[in-house]
């Protein structure tokens, strides 16, 4: 991670210092950069911070018990113990470093620089601009918490530790950008997570050399999981506190991108995007029925149009029983083609919702519903088949609970239509073994994307398929080799 050369020490002499705020920083041309010089018994005592990642009255109430000092104290040997002593805030810290000094003013603490002594101290006052904790859009849940993380890493950290009160929980702080210079916080439990994975993860960041990430955890994920093009997610993004903790309490590790409200969690596997909050919620029993629901419209989502369309393009697959499936009239586009069309056009609507003003949102979802799905109908342009199979497979990307999941599995289904429209049992038997094949060799920071299946491993396949309940789930999953292997006593 190239942070610059930390070697520009702070000047005794405090103009000096000036000076290189205003060469490097931009002090007297950047109008949000706050400055101010007391005099305090008799030596100079300059402040700086940026207004609006700091608190103003906080600064005031600063600059005010700086000030008093001229009225209670009289020993100027002593200042910047004096000094040190009246600022009550929580943390205050010590740097001989101008450029960290410079890193901290802009990351929103206030820098206060005493005339003749060639160290400053560092005040914590954040307070970032942002939104409350409130659900997610793409997490809800009938019963459960209804806060969420946020844009501001402070309070992100604040919520997963609120969960997991453990001495042994660990936020370690980190920078990456050579200009945005953004806070990313590392989060694991001390005594769990495999000192290993923490390494590897702390290599990885610290290895990265980019001007910023101001696309925050997704550039992220490009320097951690591989710049290669992979469709399938290598990560776990979630925006709720307590999806992060259960996770953390498994022996995963979790990063905290600030400005980002989603959290990374790794290593992953494929069975981890298609679980859901909603499952713990319920019953052992519902919760298990849930998850074979939502599979089953994930398996959907992959395969019903592909093995549709074979079946229209050889009838004879079918058994007699099934006959009625396939459209009763050749229409004049092929029917590999409808399903393209009808495809994108699902396509065009989802990201067409994603940048239509709320208002509007439901009169053109009902407009491309109504009218334009009918309209096609009736003109000859789509079966009724085809526009019921593919809204089931639409259906089916909606209801993955990973939306990275979700799109990667359309590119998948995509290529399973070219390859069965092209060469029919043949070519979606192949694409079928290549895709299985695909997941096979995927893995995510050594972990094989679809364990517990392959490798299999037994306890592992009976958590996926039932929502076991909690008093009967005792043992930690093996493939993020924890320390700790029972999240319970053993009995």
């Amino acid at each position: 991670m190239n942070q610059g050369q930390n070697t520009t020490p702070i000047y005794s002499k405090i103009d000096k210092n000036k000076q290189y705020m205003k060469d490097h920083v931009g002090l007297d041309t950047s109008f949000d950069l706050g400055f101010r010089e007391l005099v305090i018994l008799k030596s100079k005592v300059q402040l700086y911070f940026v207004t609006g990642l700091c608190d103003g009255s906080v600064v005031q109430q600063i600059m005010r018990q700086l000030v008093q000092i001229n009225d209670d104290e009289i020993n100027a040997k002593k200042l910047p113990e004096i000094i040190e002593n009246r600022i009550i805030y929580q943390q205050v810290e010590r740097t001989e470093s101008l450029d960290e000094a410079v890193d901290q003013i802009l990351s929103g603490l206030v820098v206060i620089f005493i005339d003749g002594i060639k160290y400053a101290f560092i005040v914590d006052v954040r307070n970032y601009p942002g939104r409350s904790p409130e659900e997610p859009d793409t997490e809800h849940v009938v019963r459960g918490s209804r806060d969420g993380y946020t844009e501001n890493i402070i309070e992100n950290t604040a919520l997963t530790r609120r969960r997991i009160r453990d001495a042994r929980l660990r936020h370690e702080m980190m920078k990456v950008g050579e200009r945005s210079k953004t806070d990313i916080c590392l989060c694991y439990i001390d005594d769990v997570t495999d000192r290993d994975l923490i390494n590897i993860v702390k290599e990885k960041l610290e290895a990265i050399e980019i001007d910023g990430i101001t696309m925050t955890d997704k550039t992220l994920e490009e320097f951690i999981a591989g710049p290669k093009w992979k469709p399938y997610p290598l990560v776990r993004y979630t925006e709720r506190p307590d999806v992060a903790a259960t996770h953390l309490m498994e022996g995963h590790v979790v990063l905290i991108v600030d400005t980002s409200p989603s959290v990374m969690i790794l290593p992953t596997t494929y069975f981890d995007h298609t679980q859901h909050a909603e499952e713990y919620r319920q019953t052992p029993l519902v919760g298990s029925v849930m998850r074979w629901s939502r599979m089953l419209a994930i398996m959907a989502s992959i395969f019903l149009l592909p093995l549709w369309l074979l079946f229209v393009l050889d009838p004879s697959l079918l058994p007699a029983e099934l006959s009625f499936i396939g459209p009763k009239e050749e229409g004049t586009i092929p029917v590999a083609i409808q399903i393209i069309l009808a495809d994108l056009g699902i396509e065009f609507l989802r990201m067409a919702a994603i940048h239509t003003p709320t208002p509007l949102a439901t009169s053109m979802g009902l407009i491309a519903a109504v009218l334009i799905g009918q309209i096609a109908i009736d003109v000859g342009l789509f079966g009724p088949e085809i526009i019921l199979y593919v809204s089931i497979s639409a259906i089916g990307v909606y209801v993955t609970p990973s939306y990275e999941l979700g799109v990667a599995n359309k590119i998948a289904r995509f290529v399973l239509i070219i390859a069965t429209a092209l060469f029919g049992l043949i070519g979606f038997s192949v694409a079928f073994t290549l895709y299985i094949l695909y997941l096979v060799q995927l893995k995510s920071l050594q972990t094989p994307y679809l364990w517990p299946f392959i490798p299999f491993n037994a306890p592992g396949i009976i958590e996926i398929l039932f929502r076991v309940p909690i008093p009967y789930s005792k043992k930690r999953p093996s493939f993020v080799h924890p320390k700790n292997d029972y999240r319970q006593p053993k009995t």
